[in-house]
């Protein structure tokens, strides 16, 4: 179970476990999402790009974030409310990444079971470069609503 809105502390810090992005990935993602743009699937293509190769899909990552972060969330998040996001590096197939969320703030809502929690999401790479940073609203259950 996650956490529940009490146990998020503003200023408080959690590091998730690594992941390493896998070709398989990036063709899923493609395939889930429709985008098979050459940046992402033909080598020939990105090697002649500013990045001199392919590089994963940068929604794929924040999807990855939160998933890396579901340790956190699962079984007490009610929704995603807002996020805002920054694409700082690329990330390529065999990149391994982790994520260091931080909690901003926290407020009640008008009802008791629930309250807001934004999180700032940092993603780095195996050489610890932030890759992505985001921001996110979310919408969690309390300790009442278990009653």
């Amino acid at each position: 179970m996650g956490l529940y809105y009490e146990d998020f502390e503003p200023g408080a810090r959690h590091a998730t476990q690594r992941r390493t992005v896998i070709e398989a990935d990036i063709s899923q993602f493609a395939g889930l999402t429709g985008d098979f743009n050459p940046l992402h699937m033909d080598e020939i293509f990105a090697a002649e790009s500013d990045f001199g190769g392919r590089i994963t899909h940068g929604p794929m990552l924040v999807g990855m974030a939160f998933g890396l972060a579901s340790g956190l969330l699962n079984g007490t998040v009610l929704g995603l409310l807002e996020i805002t996001w920054k694409f700082v590096r690329p990330v390529r197939g065999g990149d391994t990444v982790s994520v260091v969320v931080r909690v901003l703030d926290k407020r009640m809502t008008k009802k008791a079971d629930r309250g807001v929690v934004e999180l700032e999401l940092d993603i780095t790479n195996q050489h610890g470069e932030q890759v992505q940073q985001g921001q996110a609203k979310l919408m969690v259950r309390t300790r009442a609503s278990e009653a």
